[in-house]
């Protein structure tokens, strides 16, 4: 196994959510969104959950050997989502980022400059491209949540939605050198599914995908000879899977070697023929975000993959909790 690879990236940002909640601007469209009886609709549960499930699984990144760095959202600017990072943000080698259009109104406000800085302290960041502003014109593009990217073959794999305009990929696969490959899906209630990486991830050697989402017998066929004729093995992913979130799971490279981040949940919905292609390429690290997956995403939307070469002066990141503390007196300062 390989311990390097352009796809795995080998750090992450994560936010850690102090007044998460199921966000009533994003129900609309996505149908992975649930509420949860009992209990968990009382609002400090809900958020104590959600909190201590980002605790946790940052340190079972660590553990694998993964840099992590947390920064806290004490929820100031009413941002239920911002556990989801990979939306508005992106990194790419050769020192670039991409910041995007936001659907939602609240949404937008989880842009933060100080994950902007800690990239460029910690990391070599040429130049931060800045597509936002399609905001005012109703155009939009919610980062590695609408386009799942291959950052070996250049594809950007995207599906058709309100949150993925085809003027703002353009744009961007113009800008980072992507080719889109677009395609139209539909759930079995005739929906649009919301972000591509619920029902795909492309991985160094495999890549999973819920083909019978994509609608069209031919164009089905053409995403998987695609994605095979990149050198992935394809792993089909049943209706049942992608309602259980096996599609958004990220690949990572950790200390001995690479590993798929996927939530437990996730896990557990992978049959054994499934597990095993996997382990062939990468460990598999489930990570219990039962709280999270209410608010219609798992363990891929909570990660914001860092596809930057570090600054020889970094320090290292294997103390999460150094990390936080220094990352919360910047947003506070």
């Amino acid at each position: 196994m390989n311990l390097v690879s352009i796809q795995a990236p080998a750090a992450v940002v994560m936010i850690r959510p102090h007044r998460f909640l199921p966000n009533p601007q994003t129900a609309a469209d996505n149908a992975f969104q649930r509420t949860s009886g009992g209990a968990a609709n009382d609002t400090s549960s809900v958020s104590a959950a959600a909190r201590d499930e980002v605790t946790a699984a940052a340190q079972t990144l660590a553990d694998a050997g993964v840099r992590v760095h947390v920064f806290d959202d004490h929820g100031e600017r009413d941002t239920p989502d911002s556990v989801f990072p990979n939306n508005w943000f992106s990194t790419h080698p050769g020192g670039h980022v991409a910041l995007f259009p936001m659907y939602s109104a609240n949404r937008r406000r989880e842009r933060r400059a100080d994950v902007i800085e800690m990239l460029k302290a910690e990391y070599r960041v040429q130049d931060v491209i800045d597509y936002s502003g399609l905001e005012y014109d109703d155009v939009f593009l919610e980062g590695t949540g609408a386009m799942v990217l291959d950052h070996v073959a250049r594809i950007a794999y995207t599906a058709r939605s309100r949150r993925a305009d085809p003027v703002a990929l353009e744009r961007f696969c113009t800008n980072f050198n992507f080719e889109p490959i677009c395609f139209d899906t539909a759930d079995a209630d005739g929906r649009p599914i919301y972000h591509t990486n619920v029902m795909m991830s492309v991985a160094t050697e495999f890549a999973m995908v819920g083909l019978d989402f994509i609608a069209g017998s031919r164009r089905r066929e053409e995403i998987a000879q695609r994605l095979a004729e990149t050198g992935r093995t394809v792993i089909a992913l049943d209706a049942s899977q992608i309602a259980n979130f096996a599609g958004n799971t990220l690949e990572l490279s950790g200390k001995e070697g690479r590993v798929l981040a996927l939530s437990r949940r996730a896990y557990d919905c992978l049959t054994p023929v499934q597990r095993a292609t996997i382990e062939r390429s990468a460990r598999l690290l489930p990570l219990d975000v039962p709280t999270i997956e209410l608010a219609g995403g798992s363990v891929r939307c909570m990660l914001a993959g860092i596809h930057l070469a570090r600054r020889s002066t970094a320090r290292d990141a294997s103390e999460i909790e150094s990390v936080e503390r220094q990352r919360e007196a910047v947003s506070h300062a």
